[in-house]
C-alpha cells in the first residue's frame, strides 16, 4: 500500500504517552460545566470550576475559584476560596476571600465573606457577614462574652466603695 520511498502516507508509529497529573488541583487547569449538563448532588472538587449548567445540592471547593457562567442556574450553597457570579444562584455564598456579582448575576441568599463586589445592573436579596474569618469572630464573641461578665462585677465594686460606674 505505501511505498518505502514514501513515508509521508504512513501512520506514525511513535509511542503515545499520555500525561498523567497526580494532584489535578495543581495543573493551574479550569473545570467547565457546559449548559446542557445538569447535576443533583453534591459537588466537591481540588480545582478551579466555572458552571454553566445546573446545579442542585452543594458545591464545595473550600480552596479554588468558583465562577457562575451567566447560563448557569445554581440551587445550592457555594463553598469556595472565590466565588464569582454572572448567573442565577438560590442559595448561601461562603468565601474565603471575596464574592463577586457580576452585572448579569442573580443572588437570593446570604453572603459570608471578608469582600464583596456587587456590580451595576447585578440583582441581590439576602444578608451580608463580612467577618475576617470564623477564628476572628469566635474571638470577638468570647471577648463580648467576657466584657458582659465583667460590667456587672465592676458596678457592684464601685458601688460598694461608694462611688458611681462609669459606663
Amino acid at each position: 500500500m505505501w511505498d518505502k520511498r514514501d513515508a509521508a502516507g504512513r501512520p506514525n508509529d511513535t509511542a503515545v504517552n499520555p500525561v498523567y497529573t497526580p494532584e489535578p488541583g495543581r495543573s493551574g487547569r479550569i473545570v467547565n460545566i457546559g449548559p446542557s449538563i445538569h447535576i443533583k448532588g453534591e459537588l466537591q472538587g481540588d480545582e478551579d470550576l466555572t458552571i454553566d449548567g445546573r446545579v442542585e445540592g452543594k458545591i464545595e471547593l473550600r480552596d479554588h475559584n468558583l465562577t457562575i457562567g451567566p447560563n448557569g442556574k445554581i440551587k445550592a450553597d457555594l463553598y469556595a476560596k472565590t466565588i464569582v457570579i454572572g448567573g442565577e444562584v438560590t442559595g448561601s455564598a461562603f468565601a474565603a476571600e471575596r464574592v463577586e456579582i457580576a452585572p448579569t448575576g442573580r443572588l437570593t441568599g446570604d453572603i459570608t465573606s471578608p469582600r464583596i463586589t456587587i456590580a451595576d445592573g447585578a440583582h441581590f436579596k439576602g444578608s451580608v457577614d463580612m467577618e475576617r474569618g470564623a477564628a476572628d469572630a469566635v474571638r470577638k464573641a468570647g471577648a463580648a462574652k467576657d466584657e458582659v461578665r465583667r460590667l456587672p462585677e465592676l458596678k457592684e465594686d464601685l458601688a460598694g466603695k461608694g462611688q458611681a460606674p462609669r459606663v
